[in-house]
């Protein structure tokens, strides 16, 4: 049986915040002004507006090219599994033709440095223009040190469609999705122009709604939409966050829109009236639907929904349509707020195999050491259960990863406490099993050392959780251990000795100066980092093991640099300072 909480909960609560705020009718004028002037941009108190002209010369030609790294950092990069981030190439040109202006930049600076909040806002192709300033902003806060926090918001208002799937999912990725809203009319066909130009083919009018004709579906448009849609009308707004269902959406209310072009245009002129009947017609339509006659909660939210936006069982088969995606989005979405209860559950029964891992750590750390022992381990019992539960625990982390992606659990969900350090004493007490596996099977040798080629996902997340945790930290200790610690703080130590061993042997068989030199100095490096660590007492005791690998390094490199001394001649870049 589907449960009774309505799928539109949380949709309704963001609306009437929405509603309850001057935020979208003051971004609204300024978005009129900025038609005018180019952009424009209006601080009030604290919060600076950013608005974008939607009266922009542009040729969408449907080409999609990848981000610029130099401007959006790492955020560019390829999603693993999901394929390349990728824009509309000519609405990027659009905001690059801003990024490069100097008086952009220079009004940009004073609002860094005056606001605490910023509110980018666009119509129509401004929209695009302000979605990705408030992305190259929100990529900029993360890699710059700012003298205070800003928070950025992005709204637009019948704005085309940018990116491709992995831009989207990359976006959920990084838990931004709730820094965009888009507000769509309910015949608008500027949000929807992409999807009519692909469908021009024949199929303009005929809509594919049944489950066996996806693959088409996605065949035709390469474009996702990304955050939060607000679908409105002289009625009121309901808000849609999930990529499918807004899509669906649009797909099955472009009927009316492509039966009657004229009201299209005219609908991406209205948002103004739009906008200022948002507050009073949310309200009023909270107060009447308590008055729904359905015959559940579920049936009463959908109806809530279309009669928000005007959609009337009389307009076949928009109504059929519509009715039929947003039930699917009801059984497909379980509320955020269940899923994160049932993954608190999840999380405590796969303690005993997190146990069963410290006790096998507990009896190697008396003997050969936890990473070494588990790399040379044979065929006993004891070591294919603890290889058993390596296994066990990296599915449920990357079920977890991938329900947050798929935009099934709560906004903040990275930030519980819970979870951020539950995550990181995984990466710490697992990590160390998957290099020695790694190193173990040989894989370095086919696909290249561990850090830059066989790390999981998942690790790399739980970095980026816990680093954002360190930044937001208010209170610093510096206090200094006084015994070593019981997990190896570099979860990648021990994949930096096996990279260090084989460049000694890489050194012995080079002939070229210039590459013996920057072996030695990355050697050198590592070697010099490994010793602080373990003279902070970064180090869990097994790496000070007499048979320990890193014992094994250390011995090859005090090997190799009493060769060095006494044949200078030949390692002459070397002897410039590079080890003392």
């Amino acid at each position: 049986m589907a449960p009774e909480t309505s799928q539109f909960e949380s949709c309704e609560m963001l609306g009437a915040f929405l509603a309850s705020i001057p935020l979208v009718e003051e971004t609204w004028r300024l978005c009129c002004r900025a038609n005018a002037e180019s952009f424009a941009i209006k601080a009030v108190g604290r919060v600076s507006y950013v608005a974008f002209s939607g009266v922009q010369a542009v040729a969408r030609s449907q080409d999609m090219v990848e981000l610029d790294q130099n401007v959006f950092g790492p955020f560019s990069r390829c999603l693993e599994g999901k394929g390349k981030i990728m824009v509309d190439a000519a609405l990027l040109q659009l905001f690059l033709s801003f990024y490069v202006r100097p008086d952009f930049n220079q009004k940009m600076l004073e609002v860094l440095k005056q606001s605490k909040s910023v509110v980018f806002g666009g119509h129509s192709l401004g929209g695009p223009i302000a979605s990705l300033s408030a992305l190259w902003l929100l990529t900029h806060i993360r890699t710059a040190s700012l003298a205070h926090p800003i928070s950025v918001f992005c709204i637009t208002f019948g704005s085309p469609m940018l990116g491709n799937g992995p831009f989207s999912q990359a976006i959920i990725q990084e838990r931004w999705d709730g820094n965009f809203c888009h507000v769509v009319a309910p015949h608008d066909l500027v949000p929807r122009l992409v999807s009519m130009i692909k469908l021009a083919d024949g199929e303009k009018t005929r809509l594919r709604l049944d489950n066996d004709q996806d693959q088409d579906q996605e065949r035709c448009s390469s474009y996702s939409p990304f955050g939060n849609y607000m679908f409105c009308s002289d009625k009121g707004a309901v808000c849609l966050d999930n990529a499918t269902t807004i899509t669906r959406f649009l797909y099955s209310t472009m009927a009316a829109t492509t039966s009657s072009p004229a009201s299209g245009v005219e609908d991406h002129r209205k948002y103004e009236d739009y906008v200022g009947m948002l507050s009073y017609q949310y309200l009023k339509m909270r107060c009447s639907s308590a008055t729904t006659h359905c015959g559940s909660n579920s049936e009463a939210g959908i109806a809530f929904a279309l009669q928000t936006l005007g959609i009337s069982s009389h307009q076949e088969p928009t109504y059929r349509a519509a009715t039929t995606w947003l039930a699917t989005a009801r059984r497909l979405g379980w509320p955020r707020s269940l899923n994160n209860a049932k993954m608190a559950v999840s999380l405590a029964k796969i303690n005993p195999f997190r146990a069963e891992l410290e006790w096998y750590k507990k009896i190697c750390d008396d003997q050969l050491g936890y990473y070494d022992s588990f790399k040379t381990r044979g065929a006993s019992r004891r070591e294919f259960k603890v290889n058993m539960n390596r296994l066990r625990l990296g599915r449920f982390w990357d079920q977890l990863i991938e329900q947050m992606e798929s935009n099934q659990l709560t906004r903040d969900f990275h930030k519980l406490p819970k979870y951020v350090n539950a995550s990181n004493f995984y990466k710490l007490l697992v990590e160390p099993l998957e290099i020695a596996e790694y190193y173990r099977t040989g894989k370095h040798r086919e696909k290249g050392h561990y850090v830059e080629h066989g790390r999981q996902k998942r690790f790399k997340i739980f970095d980026k959780w816990w680093g954002d945790k360190e930044e937001t930290t208010t209170t610093t200790t510096t206090t200094t251990r006084s015994k070593y610690a019981y997990l190896t703080q570099d979860s990648c130590f021990w994949a930096r000795v096996e990279e260090a061993i084989c460049l000694i042997y890489d050194v012995v068989g080079e002939r070229d100066a210039g590459r013996r030199g920057m072996l030695l100095d990355k050697i050198d490096k590592f070697e010099r980092y490994a010793r602080g660590m373990v003279e902070r007492m970064e180090v869990s005791v097994d790496v000070l093991l007499k048979n320990s690998s890193y014992n094994l390094f250390r011995d090859e490199w005090r090997e190799l640099r009493a060769q060095l001394q006494t044949s200078p001649s030949h390692f002459h870049q070397f002897q410039d300072g590079m080890v003392q």
